[in-house]
């Protein structure tokens, strides 16, 4: 299993292959997919442990693992730097319940080609997790933090993965992202793999269940997701009972944070890195921020310094006679069922050796799986 205490739930999409409104895949029926959805509106939690809940958000600067002499050196580097926020944010004002970092805080953002980019990624479980676990288990606390991953069982692809290292110490969850965000720009694509990617083969390792998951914890149900600027995917997590979304970014939409809490009934917080001041991305950086279910700014840094913004969540009144959102899926489902995804499931399902290298090369291939260009 790639996680631990986990609720299985369903994407958008896979919530409305089973309502009937797109057709099971290959050697899939609806009878035989297990209950991802309420039919009566409600999602399964654990008991609350307390009535409000902290949520502390680190924005940080991280320096890239290719500016040192080694790779572990620069993750020893980074660390620590977690661990000194950590620490503070443990020490000062109300104790945490969730302390969440950004997309890359152990590992920076490290340029070059897909070979190259592998040295730079992190093992989850691993060395750094153990020493953040320790962390999060004196100060009782759950640690959320992105990074870029690898996995022996999945040679050659680079994983974002979002890690939730729970109080006791343990990784208890690592989502993967569900997608990429595509045709942004016209010189290239994001070649890192996902869900979406690789989706059958990640379905018969690891489960349906597993594409959208929620971690049902005694401070309320999360989910994490780096997915940026796509709707349907936030309204698969809050269709399972997410009551509050993490999420983690390198550039982000403010508005897009406030309005899929509007649109979905949830709480969220973003956490984005910081660049340095005089380098070309500083106005790209910071800006994290904490909101409520109608969109409302609980906390927010809108500079570009390295801070920790603090808001408190009432999620025992959150919860009480709350249902998942009320979408029309019924009045929708006549578009749905007409709708062809340009970019097909599984494109990323190659051997290693055939993998694109770089943004330019993923572009091709997406040109080249794409049913609307074809």
């Amino acid at each position: 299993m790639i996680k631990t205490s986990i609720l299985p739930v369903a994407g958008a999409l896979l919530a409305i292959q089973i309502a009937g409104c797109a057709p099971a895949g290959p050697g899939e029926s609806d009878t035989a997919a297990p209950l991802l959805v309420a039919k009566d509106g409600s999602y399964p939690t654990v008991p609350l442990e307390k009535d409000v809940v902290v949520v502390k958000v680190v924005q940080n600067g991280v320096k890239n693992l290719q500016d040192f002499d080694t790779v572990q050196e620069g993750l020893a580097h980074n660390l620590e730097h977690m661990v000194s926020f950590a620490e503070r944010a443990c020490s000062e004002g109300p104790k945490p319940d969730f302390i969440l970092y950004n997309e890359f805080p152990l590992t920076g953002y490290s340029t070059g080609t897909r070979d190259e980019k592998l040295q730079f990624t992190l093992q989850i479980p691993g060395p750094e997790t153990n020493r953040l676990g320790e962390v999060a288990k004196e100060c009782d606390t759950y640690i959320v933090f992105g990074s870029y991953a690898r996995d022996d069982e999945w040679p050659g692809h680079i994983l974002s993965i979002n890690a939730v290292i729970g109080r006791g110490g343990n990784v208890d969850a690592k989502f993967w992202k569900s997608r990429n965000v595509k045709r942004l720009g016209p010189d290239g694509e994001i070649p890192t793999t996902t869900i979406e990617s690789v989706r059958d083969k990640f379905r018969e390792r690891y489960g349906i269940e597993e594409e959208f998951p929620v971690l049902r914890t005694p401070f309320g149900n999360i989910a994490v997701s780096t997915v940026q600027i796509d709707p349907m995917v936030f309204a698969a997590f809050a269709m399972r009972g997410t009551e509050i979304m993490f999420r983690t970014s390198t550039l982000f939409s403010k508005t897009d944070v406030q309005a899929v809490a509007y649109y979905n009934n949830m709480y969220s917080a973003m956490s984005n890195i910081t660049f340095p001041p005089d380098g070309p991305y500083a106005s790209y950086g910071g800006g994290s921020l904490i909101v409520d279910p109608q969109g409302k700014v609980l906390a927010e840094d809108e500079s570009n310094n390295e801070s920790i913004i603090t808001a408190e969540i009432p999620i025992a009144e959150f919860r009480a006679n709350r249902s998942i959102p009320r979408y029309p899926l019924d009045v929708v489902a006549p578009v749905f069922e007409q709708y062809r995804q340009e970019t097909p499931l599984n494109h990323m399902d190659m051997p290693a050796e055939d993998m694109p290298q770089t943004r330019e090369e993923m572009k091709q291939l997406l040109d080249r799986e794409s049913r609307w260009l074809n």
